[in-house]
Formats: structure tokens, C-alpha cells, sequence
């Protein structure tokens, strides 16, 4: 009789793997195709997946609960409210791992960690670990950097960052069979980096609106509970939240997969994580950033500068796949398209990410402050100044 209950309970159970159909169809769109804030964004899933409404959220909720999704929130556009930069650490060998923790675990403003590595020696292949790292306004990038290095014994990092973005958008789900060199039918749109000052009310309801989301959160009335947590109403909040929008300060509302970790039921949404670099004459990386972030498969597009360290690199994008081979495809296409369209390579290259862990960096002034007096630092230490 147990068995029978249990195969009625499983036969019953909510699909949670991205291969289900629906599954399938709502990430399409709920990955990276909502921009902006959305007032109703269940419902706008809804409307560009075709799917009922009571369905996304049922589906949405089984994904979170079986680790099938990852988290779900309204991401920001932190380039506008923090300084930040990626930034490369090269390490002794022994304190690769021990650095990843530390920078995962315990480092608030620290969001990408990711061990890369690539196919030969290269310039910049002592540069093991990689991560994001942002600062709220107020306080110096430089600075932290430098407490970190110290604090996780690295021999020296590189700085770089965004002078413009190109692309910020993942959408494993629909770039799944993606033909190397798919791409739009114009450049990629130039964004701007700039950091933006808030008051404290928008920052009250920006806290509040970038939380994730728990299982049980996930209804159609999405913002009326973060609106009381604001102490706002529930049309300040989306009146307040649709002009950060329009400021640029908003990304988009997503439910994250696990890029390269396994699921719960062992799926992998993708197994390779390549950074690309690509170095090109000077005055040609924003038309060279524009016809990278063109290509579909690309999830960032960027504008840095590398320096010396790696071969003067000025234009960097991440893709990601489940065939090595594939991927190296996808590349060569970006390529051969930048030599059809007049643009040089001078230098490029790829860092292929192995161990691999991703959190929202912490970009409140408060939140820095608190960090600071945990682990002993004064805070006047750390600002700009």
C-alpha cells in the first residue's frame, strides 16, 4: 500500500526540471526577458510564455523548491549605485581555494567567484581566481581591494573596470541550440556606466524591492508585502520603483539556474563558463563591444581594460555551454564577424571557469558600515577620501 501512495504522490508531483515543456517555455522568458521593474511580473511571464498564470507560479515554486532555480529577484543595474570592477587575483597555488571561500562566505560586496583557467600559458594565466567585487557609494573600490589581498594572502590583482556594457543578460534556457554566429539584426545598445545618488526613501524601497524571494512569496501580489517592509504604499513603492527604472538603476526581474553546479536532479543547465578577451586598437572598443554583444549567445559584453597583465585586452564577454567544442564555435564565429565588419584582433584568448559560486554584492552604505565594524576596520579608513 506505501509503494502505491508513494508512485500516486510522485506521479502527482509538480515537474521541477528545465526539460518539461512548460518548465521550459516560462524560463525562456523568466531567465532574462523581463526589463526594467514590472508591476505584475508573473502575469507579464504569463503573457509571453502562454502559459495560465496559476501555472507559472506553481511551476516557479516547484523550481525553487527543488534547487531547479536558484533564487528569484529584481536585479539592479549596480554600475549605477556602486563603483565596482571584475577583478583577477593571482594567488600561490595552495591559497586558491581557501581565497574562493573566504571572498564567497565572507566577502559581502564580492558576487562572481569564479577558479578560471586556460588552454595554454598565457598572458594573465596566473591570474587564477576571478571575481566581481562592488563597494557602496561612499567608499574606495582600491581600498577594499586592498584589504582583501591582504586578508586572503594574494601576490598582486588587476582592477578593471566597465568603461561601457554592451550585453547583461543570461537566458541559459533559450540559448539552448543556438547556431554559432546567431546574432541581431543591429549592434548592441551602448549602456553607460555612472553611479547615481538615491535618497533615503528610494533606497528604502530599493533595499526592500532587491530582496530575493522565498517559495511562499511567490503570489501574483508580489510588492504589497515589500511595500509595508518599505513603510511606503503600495503605489509609492511602484511609482518610486518605475522611476528608479527609468534611471537605468533597475536590471530585470529573473529566477537565476545554476550555471555550472548540478541540479537536484542532476541536470546541468551548462557545464562551460568561457570569459573571452579580445584586444583591439584603440578607439575601436565601443563599435568592437557593439558587434560582440550582438551575438546571441553572448550573457556580458564589456568594455575594460585589461593592461599589460593580459596583452592590453579592451573588449571582454562571458558565454556559456554545455559542449566545449560548441563553445570554441560560437567564438570563432564572433571573430570572423569582427574581421568581416573592419575591426583587428590584435590579441585574444579564453578563460575557461571551472569551480564557480554567484551571490547579489551587497551595495547599501549601511551594510558597508556594519561590515566594516565586524571585522575591525574603520569605516573612515575605507571611503574615497
Amino acid at each position: 500500500m506505501k509503494n502505491l501512495i508513494d508512485q500516486l504522490n510522485g506521479a502527482m508531483a509538480i515537474p521541477s526540471a528545465t526539460t518539461d515543456p512548460v518548465n521550459a517555455r516560462i524560463l525562456a522568458i523568466s531567465e532574462d526577458q523581463l526589463a526594467g521593474f514590472q508591476e505584475d511580473p508573473f502575469g507579464e511571464i504569463s503573457r509571453q510564455s502562454e502559459v495560465p498564470v496559476e501555472t507559472v507560479l506553481e511551476r516557479v515554486q516547484a523550481m525553487l523548491d527543488a534547487g531547479t532555480i536558484r533564487r528569484v529577484r529584481q536585479t539592479l543595474l549596480a554600475t549605477s549605485l556602486a563603483e565596482g570592477a571584475l577583478c583577477a587575483w593571482q594567488l600561490p597555488t595552495d591559497r586558491i581555494e581557501p581565497a574562493f571561500d573566504y571572498l564567497f562566505r565572507e566577502d559581502p560586496f564580492s558576487g562572481h567567484v569564479v577558479i578560471r583557467s586556460t588552454d595554454a600559458a598565457t598572458p594573465g594565466s596566473n591570474y587564477r581566481l576571478w571575481t566581481t567585487l562592488k563597494v557602496p557609494q561612499g567608499f574606495s573600490l582600491r581600498r577594499h581591494a586592498e584589504w582583501l589581498s591582504q586578508r586572503i594572502g594574494a601576490e598582486r590583482y588587476r582592477l578593471m573596470a566597465a568603461k561601457k556594457l554592451f550585453v547583461l543578460g543570461v537566458g541559459h534556457v533559450r540559448r539552448r541550440g543556438m547556431e554559432p554566429g546567431s546574432r541581431s539584426a543591429e549592434p548592441a545598445d551602448i549602456l553607460d556606466v555612472g553611479v547615481t545618488r538615491l535618497t533615503d526613501r528610494e533606497w528604502g524601497v530599493l533595499i526592500a524591492l532587491k530582496r530575493e524571494f522565498a517559495t511562499g512569496e511567490i503570489v501574483r501580489d508580489l510588492w504589497g508585502p515589500r511595500a509595508v517592509e518599505a513603510g511606503v504604499s503600495d503605489e509609492e513603492f511602484c511609482e518610486i520603483a518605475e522611476d528608479l527604472s527609468r534611471r537605468k538603476i533597475i536590471g530585470r526581474f529573473s529566477t537565476f539556474l545554476e550555471h555550472v553546479k548540478p541540479l537536484a536532479d542532476g541536470e546541468r543547465v551548462t557545464k562551460f563558463n568561457a570569459l573571452f578577451h579580445w584586444a583591439v586598437s584603440p578607439g575601436q572598443e565601443i563599435a568592437a563591444g557593439r558587434e560582440v554583444g550582438r551575438h546571441h549567445i553572448m550573457t556580458h559584453a564589456y568594455w575594460r581594460e585589461g593592461g599589460p597583465e593580459f596583452h592590453n585586452v579592451n573588449v571582454m564577454g562571458v558565454a556559456h555551454g554545455t559542449d566545449k567544442g560548441t563553445v570554441l564555435a560560437h567564438k570563432d564565429a564572433i571573430d570572423r564577424h569582427l574581421a568581416e565588419v573592419g575591426i583587428a584582433i590584435h590579441y585574444t584568448n579564453v578563460f575557461w571557469g571551472g569551480r564557480s559560486e554567484i551571490k547579489p554584492s551587497e551595495i547599501s552604505p549601511l551594510a558597508y558600515r556594519q561590515w566594516c565594524l565586524r571585522v575591525g576596520v574603520d569605516p573612515v579608513t575605507m571611503t574615497e577620501k
